[in-house]
C-alpha cells in the first residue's frame, strides 16, 4: 500500500493494481527499440477508484505515469453496507459489455482478472460479474467503469425524485398482500 496526498491535504491509503503491461517494438536502423504500456487501477478500498494508462521506455516509469493518471481520474462508487453494489447494472465500452450483480454476504468477488482488480481496489467484497463480448483488459475495465458510473444509491434516487428513502426502498418488514 502506498500513501498519497489528496487535494484537501489529508492523507489516504490508495491501493494500486497493475492490470496489464504491454511491450511494443519499433524497428529502427540499428535494430528494435522497445517501449512499454502499463494499465493500472487505483482505489482507496472505501468507494473511490480510477484507472490510467502510461507509456514509457522502461516498465517502472510506465507504471508511475499510469498511476498518476489513475489518481487524477478517480470516481466515487456508492456501496451498500460498504461491501456490495446497490443494484444490478450493465456497462458497455466498444465491443466490451459487462454485467455487475449485487451479491449476498460471503459470496466474494466472482470476476475475471481485469474486473477483479477494479473491485479489489474499490472495496467491494461481494459481487458477481460477467464479461461479454471481449477479453481485452482495456475495454473490460472501461466497460466496468461505465457500469460503476451508472450506480445510484437509494439516497440519490430519493433526492432526484423528491421522495423519502423509505418510499424508494419500500417497507421490507411488512408482508405484501
Amino acid at each position: 500500500m502506498a500513501r498519497y496526498e489528496t487535494r484537501g491535504g489529508e492523507e489516504s491509503e490508495l491501493v494500486d493494481k497493475l492490470v496489464s503491461i504491454n511491450r511494443v517494438a519499433k524497428v529502427v536502423k540499428g535494430g528494435r527499440r522497445f517501449g512499454f504500456a502499463a494499465f493500472v487501477v487505483v482505489g482507496d478500498t472505501k468507494g473511490r477508484v480510477g484507472h490510467g494508462m502510461g507509456k514509457a521506455r522502461e516498465v517502472p516509469e510506465a507504471i508511475r505515469k499510469a498511476t498518476e493518471k489513475a489518481k487524477r481520474k478517480m470516481i466515487r462508487v456508492p456501496l451498500r453496507e460498504g461491501r456490495t453494489l446497490h443494484h444490478d447494472v450493465e456497462g458497455r465500452f466498444g465491443a466490451g459489455r459487462v454485467v455487475l450483480r449485487a451479491a449476498p454476504p460471503g459470496t466474494g468477488i466472482i470476476a475475471g482478472g481485469p474486473m477483479r482488480a477494479v473491485f479489489e481496489t474499490v472495496g467491494v467484497q461481494d459481487v458477481v460479474t460477467k464479461s461479454i463480448g471481449t477479453s481485452n483488459p482495456y475495454n473490460m475495465v472501461k466497460a466496468t467503469f461505465n457500469a460503476l458510473g451508472k450506480l445510484m444509491s437509494p439516497r440519490a434516487v430519493a433526492a432526484k425524485r423528491g421522495k423519502k428513502v423509505a418510499e424508494i426502498l419500500g417497507r421490507r418488514d411488512t408482508p405484501k398482500e
